[in-house]
């Protein structure tokens, strides 16, 4: 597995998947094309490529390890194509836990649409927490700000001491500033707010690096094994690499691969 770290392996993500070794990496990070939206030099993100894909995925993860799966639907005469859920579904059924399903919110500056007939507008796109087995790494983010801060939660136990005699104790437990955050993030969206390196940019289709860097915190640990099957611009690399974190990166744009490697150079200092 070591030729592999901290590379971007310019094929599509279902043989660069097969070049893995089982069980080598600790969490992923990616964002598949919506609804073939996206065709790459003849590789067509479609159903018969998603299964192997996602069999891939649960073969090259550890134990424990998640996979973070960030998706949104396309609306197709009137209607949503649900193929996020869909796609759920073949995780579930390759043996991967759903351990949640979070909401990534888009927070963007820019003019208002015009009236969108009888939708309202969407915002938001999903991401699924799919876990191998039991969950192995979860450094929860606490920076949701707690309304009873500074003051003490009580607390009973019930002890059996040796002779047998039950004691209650009282457990006075300050609340703390924070807590954990809650399931649905809320990102600025944009130039500016998606990346820090403006060549990034290049590519049509990268979602906010604080976004990657988030579920790198939450899911992994310093030294881990961190994936990116569809890594474009290597946002997911990137962050991966900035947070002490081994990186790898499969994407078939010979252009994106060279576009993601000069980013990665810049932090090169970053241990």
């Amino acid at each position: 597995m070591d030729q592999f770290h901290n590379q971007i392996l310019c094929e599509n993500c279902c043989k660069g998947l097969m070049l893995l070794p089982s069980n080598s990496v600790d969490l992923t990070v990616t964002s598949p094309p919506y609804d073939d939206m996206r065709e790459y030099e003849g590789f067509v993100f479609n159903k018969e490529n998603l299964v192997i894909i996602v069999k891939q995925l649960y073969r090259v993860t550890k134990n424990g390890g998640i996979v973070v799966w960030v998706v949104g639907d396309a609306t197709v005469k009137g209607s949503e194509t649900g193929s996020s859920f869909k796609q759920a579904l073949e995780f579930m059924n390759a043996g991967f836990k759903l351990h949640d399903t979070m909401i990534y919110e888009k927070n963007t500056s820019s003019f208002p649409a015009k009236r969108a007939g009888n939708r309202y507008t969407q915002i938001f796109e999903y991401m699924f927490i799919f876990c191998k087995g039991k969950i192995k790494t979860a450094n929860l983010i606490c920076d949701k700000p707690n309304k009873w801060a500074g003051h003490t939660n009580w607390g009973k136990n019930t002890n059996r001491l040796r002779t047998g005699e039950l004691v209650e104790t009282t457990d006075i437990k300050p609340v703390p500033d924070f807590s954990p955050r809650n399931n649905i993030w809320k990102y600025n969206i944009g130039k500016g707010f998606n990346s820090s390196d403006k060549e990034s940019h290049e590519h049509p289709a990268i979602f906010p690096e604080k976004l990657a860097e988030d579920h790198i915190l939450s899911w992994s640990d310093p030294g881990d094994v961190v994936l990116d099957p569809f890594s474009g611009s290597g946002t997911t690399c990137k962050m991966a690499k900035k947070n002490g974190r081994i990186y790898v990166g499969i994407e078939i744009s010979t252009e994106y691969c060279e576009l993601a490697n000069k980013i990665l150079a810049k932090y090169d200092t970053v241990s």
